[in-house]
């Protein structure tokens, strides 16, 4: 970088971008250098002549070097914001998606209609179960995740959120939870992505752990254990939600039809693409 004015490093970096294939270089650009000087937006605009420091300009170079190398955007600045929480994310967990927003608004949905805790599995971030701790205060919501590492990111989040209705614990999906306990809502989002999946070799996903996108049986396979076990652990009338892959409605309603729920729907995401299926659990004579 030629200069270290704000106005020309910001159009120097964008260029960058640009050549790198970002589709959005001059956002990213300017994210990356509101991060490393802790400003808003504005201030770059209002004070474009700013010389910056010869540790600004390193710290920046390693950071358009990373996003040069396609690495999204949440990962180099450690947020993202989802539900208008500012989540800390980590390379051990999925990024919250916009999508995932449609499923905590179904979840509210049945949760204002249905009195009980409520259970969030593989929760990650805890971005689920935060969002839906931050709308329901009264109410008591878990996540649970396998990964230690995830574990401590999401109660390092509801910490600094202090959303102390929320709860996490480590375990392999219901292990943690305690026998004979019931839920009115049950969601996840669990792997969904088959193995040879192409899309695991392109964009944001190439650098998220594969643990938390990839399920055996054509990515079904948690989907249905989930959707198995989940009658132990719903109250009479209680609520599964499972988001999923854009191409999967079909066989994840039949799964729930299989194993008893009635009501089964599917219900797509911000892009009119089928993403959340759900059902209620009733118990059967």
């Amino acid at each position: 970088m030629s200069t270290q004015r704000i106005d020309t490093t910001l159009r120097a970096i964008t260029a960058r971008l640009v050549e790198s294939g970002s589709e959005s270089p001059s956002l990213d650009a300017s994210l990356l250098l509101c991060h490393i000087l802790d400003k808003p937006r504005s201030y770059l605009l209002t004070w474009p002549e700013k010389a910056l420091s010869e540790q600004d300009l390193s710290l920046l170079e390693q950071f358009v070097t990373r996003r040069e190398r396609g690495e999204p955007m949440a990962y180099i600045l450690g947020f993202r914001e989802f539900w208008s929480l500012n989540l800390k994310v980590a390379t051990s967990t999925l990024i919250p998606r916009p999508d995932t927003e449609r499923l905590v608004e179904l979840a509210l949905d049945k949760a204002m209609a249905q009195e009980g805790d409520i259970l969030d599995l593989g929760t990650g971030t805890g971005a689920i179960a935060l969002a839906l701790a931050s709308e329901l205060p009264k109410r008591q919501v878990f996540g649970v995740d396998f990964q230690q590492s995830a574990f401590e990111l999401a109660s390092e989040n509801r910490d600094r959120l202090q959303l102390h209705n929320a709860q996490f614990m480590q375990g392999s999906w219901y292990d943690p939870i305690q026998p004979g306990a019931k839920f009115a809502v049950i969601t996840s989002n669990p792997p969904y992505i088959d193995a040879a999946d192409p899309h695991l070799d392109q964009g944001d996903v190439r650098f998220e752990p594969k643990t938390a996108l990839v399920a055996d049986d054509n990515g079904l396979a948690d989907i249905r254990y989930i959707t198995e076990h989940a009658r132990q652990y719903l109250a009479t009338g209680g609520w599964l939600l499972l988001e999923h892959g854009y191409q999967q409605g079909e066989a994840v309603r039949e799964i729930l039809v299989e194993f008893g729920f009635d009501s089964v729907s599917t219900e797509k995401d911000f892009g009119d693409n089928d993403r959340v299926t759900l059902g209620q659990w009733n118990i059967k004579e």
